[in-house]
């Protein structure tokens, strides 16, 4: 959610983190600020709500003015957007700031202490009662130093946090800590950089510390990095990690928007994640994870896979997958449901946990469930070193490469593609797929990346073209079958995300049951009908939406003649095996979604209320 960014050394650290809060402008906020320490110790502070333009507008002034700073980017949580609620939050002797991504859920019990005790406060934050914590323990504690302080109030707090915290009477100092969001700090050259990711510091530095859970940093020019356990203040030996992230990746290209870019992107992104996995020619998949474990895995009473927003849809797909080709019986949650209920998990049991950033709050919390109950967790991410890639006893990374824009494009077919990879490995494995199938269906997998490559060169200017027509659409309908249901779902996920069109994703077959009284001349429909599996029935779907004056944009396989002949827009796709078709599918889904957002005016790749990484409830 929110992002944090830091900076000493002996650059202009207002730049350093101005420039930083740009890069994270991907994560979803609604204001924004900046505090930095000046040579005499004294803090100057600016904030605001709205964007990192609006700061920069009423903060220029501080440019060239200190060498540490820190700044943040805020999704609301505790308080609406506003000024007073933006952080960086001061203790009310102002001596102490912090920012803060996270939830402090014990917060009212301790607002309520400080204020018997005197303290006063001007937002409506957690935040701003966890730095006058930090305060009254000094307080109460006169030879305490700084750091101590923190990680003491730390052990005090419920809930997840990163933070970072300055002190005026601790000059060149910046303590952070983390516990449930992600804090990564850049090791430069007589410089140090902190940053919810690396993207703040790419071109600064290639060697970074990401901050493990429950532990604090002590960050000085004089004295280095300092590494503590939060709970007993045991000193850890931080792990330095070689960034590979580079600066071109986090850049738009040329593209108007990373959403657009991303899009573009695919055919690279799926083939960097079959790469050195799918050998064809030998007849084989190689995936470490899957290899390690085989025979649990495909022992599994059940599989149950977990995740959120397009990452579910994802896995309904791997569902489909699995059960088709491995048949082992596979559920697949809301990991935001999952956590709360009371679900049937043994030591028996599989749990897959997929996740873009490896960050999401709620799969990390049923993790965390399933993992005490004694299933063996499967983690599938796209980010290296991620939280749920630490926990998780085995996994699989996607390689799709940073994903800025907000709504997921190459995130989710990168996923698709390695959960077919499962699906295949396991059913080869256990015999429910014949050699002859599995050679199949592997070289029709190794040929997606340019398939998706076709459909981007062919219907990207006719998807831009029916877009107009659906500009001041109020409500749109998504219809599949079979493997396809997930993928409308998904299409609509897209256009809600970014157009702020409501829309929704139904099994064709259910129209019947309820939606199709909705059908009129001002409703359009997008129908996926690839000439398998379920084709026929898709096609009766078509004329009963014709008949009542529905207006159809028929995703279809290339060369189709039925469908078409009736639809009021086509937009035509390469045939693949069914299986892969959401794959391919998806990528004019996206496609439309991007330009109807465009036209619309929407701000497409930082779209309102939303956020890359949810990393708080």
């Amino acid at each position: 959610m929110c992002g944090i960014v830091g900076y000493t050394g002996f650059q202009d650290a207002y730049e350093v983190v101005i420039n930083g809060l740009r890069r994270l402008e991907y994560r979803g906020y609604d204001s924004a600020g900046i505090v930095l320490e000046n040579d005499n110790s004294v803090f100057s502070v600016s904030k605001t709500k709205g964007k990192v333009d609006d700061l920069v507008a009423i903060s220029g002034n501080l440019a060239g003015t200190a060498h540490i700073g820190m700044g943040h980017t805020r999704w609301a949580t505790h308080g609406v957007p506003s000024d007073r609620n933006s952080h960086p939050h001061l203790s009310n002797n102002e001596k102490i700031a912090l920012v803060h991504n996270g939830i402090i859920e014990n917060y009212d019990t301790l607002k309520i202490m400080l204020t018997e005790k005197g303290f006063t406060f001007q937002s409506e934050t957690d935040t701003e009662v966890l730095v006058n914590l930090i305060q009254y323990i000094m307080d109460i504690n006169e030879e305490m130093d700084f750091p101590t302080a923190v990680r003491y109030a730390l052990n005090e707090v419920f809930g997840a946090y990163a933070i970072t915290v300055m002190h005026e009477d601790f000059p060149g100092v910046l303590v952070v800590a983390r516990l449930g969001s992600p804090l990564a700090i850049g090791l430069g050259n007589n410089e140090y950089f902190i940053a919810s990711d690396a993207s703040p510091f790419v071109e600064f530095t290639k060697e970074a510390v990401y901050l493990e859970e429950g532990h604090m940093a002590t960050i000085s020019l004089e004295n280095g990095v300092d590494i503590r356990n939060i709970k007993d203040n045991v000193k850890i030996t931080p792990e330095v990690q070689q960034l590979k992230l580079s600066l071109e990746q986090i850049e738009k290209g040329g593209y108007e928007h990373f959403m657009l870019k991303e899009i573009f992107e695919q055919p690279k992104s799926i083939h960097d994640t079959l790469r050195g996995r799918l050998l064809v020619e030998e007849g084989i998949i190689k995936m470490a994870g899957i290899w390690d474990n085989l025979e649990r895995l495909n022992q599994a009473q059940k599989i149950t896979i977990i995740a959120c927003g397009t990452s579910w849809h994802a896995g309904l797909i791997g569902e489909y997958l699995i059960e088709e080709f491995a048949r082992i019986p596979v559920e697949v949650e809301y990991a935001s449901e999952f956590r709360y209920r009371n679900p049937i998990i043994s030591e028996k049991d599989i749990v897959i946990a997929i996740s873009q950033s490896g960050e999401t709050a709620d799969t990390m919390a049923a993790i965390k469930m399933a993992k005490e109950r004694g299933a063996f967790v499967y983690g599938i991410c796209n980010v290296v070193d991620s939280s749920i890639s630490r926990v998780t006893d085995a996994g699989s990374y996607t390689h799709a490469g940073p994903e800025i824009g907000v709504a997921s494009t190459k995130a989710f077919t990168a996923q698709l593609t390695v959960l077919s990879l499962i699906a295949l490995k396991l059913g080869k494995h256990n015999g429910h797929l014949s050699n002859q199938e599995f050679m199949r269906l592997i070289t029709e997998l190794d040929t997606i990346p340019q398939k998706v490559q076709e459909v981007l060169e062919t219907t990207h200017e006719i998807t831009k073209e029916i877009a107009k027509n659906f500009v001041d659409a109020q409500n749109f309908l998504y219809l599949g079958r079979g493997y396809n249901f997930p993928a409308a779902l998904e299409g609509a996920l897209k256009l809600k995300e970014i157009s702020y069109i409501h829309a929704e994703g139904y099994p064709a077959a259910e129209m019947k049951h309820g939606p199709i009284a909705l059908i009129d001349e001002n409703m359009p429909i997008v129908i996926i009908a690839p000439k398998k599996g379920h084709y026929d029935k898709i096609v009766s779907n078509v004329q009963e939406i014709k008949a009542r004056k529905g207006k159809v944009i028929a995703v279809v396989n290339k060369g189709d003649t039925q469908v078409a002949s009736v639809a009021d827009y086509v937009i035509e796709f390469p045939e693949t095996s069914e299986c892969f078709s959401p794959i391919i599918a998806s990528v004019p889904l996206q496609l439309l979604a991007y330009y109807i957002a465009v036209y619309r005016g929407a701000n497409v790749d930082q779209p309102r209320n939303l956020a890359k990484s949810v990393t708080v409830e």
